[in-house]
């Protein structure tokens, strides 16, 4: 498995690796709904951003996550990773997904997980676990309807930036769910079109 560090796109938005040209744009469509930020294992928001941005960029020299700036209609609405990059074992995390309260719904989200499990998939994953905090039903729902497996509850599995020991749902989706998944999330847009 090799992921390159690419921008993808599709007619609904367009995945813009982090550098650092992008870090101003991306910092404004973070600081907003603090009240989100609070069950998220660290924060971007506010004063927070600088050291979520540091480990981003960090984790991306070190080649364990591809952090994208998620754009629509030319402006920065949020960010999405694969991260966990582990290609030894073919495998990956998809989130860090935050997006700005205005845009959530319609044909974003599932037009980002449709680019970033294609890009996994496409460049050798067997894998991509999908992970959310257990108080967090809507996330998992939304998780379950792309097709994702549901795994089980990992008990204290993550601190919150907020000092919360948090239990973790897990879902996966691997190479062989991949064709079924690709074909919901392409039927889930296709209305768009």
């Amino acid at each position: 498995m090799d992921l390159p560090a690419i921008v993808i796109e599709d007619r609904f938005v367009r995945l813009e690796p982090f550098t650092d040209a992008l870090r101003n744009e991306v910092r404004d469509a973070l600081n907003c709904d603090p009240d989100a930020w609070q069950g998220m294992v660290g924060s971007a928001y506010g004063e927070q951003f600088e050291v979520w941005w540091v480990s981003a960029m960090s984790a991306m020299a070190r080649g364990s996550r591809i952090a994208w700036a998620v754009r629509q209609a030319d402006v920065v609405v949020g960010t999405t990773s694969l991260y966990e990059i582990r290609p030894e074992h073919r495998r990956c995390e998809l989130g860090s997904t935050f997006y700005r309260p205005e845009v959530r719904g319609g044909t974003l989200n599932p037009a980002c997980k449709r680019l970033a499990l294609g890009h996994a998939f496409d460049h050798g994953a067997v894998r991509v676990e999908i992970v959310t905090d257990a108080l967090n039903p809507r996330s998992q729902a939304a998780i379950r309807k792309l097709g994702a497996r549901d795994e089980g509850v990992l008990r204290k599995h993550k601190i919150t930036w907020t000092g919360r020991v948090r239990d973790t749902a897990q879902f996966a989706i691997l190479d062989e769910d991949w064709p079924e998944v690709r074909d919901r999330l392409d039927a889930r847009l296709a209305p768009f079109v």
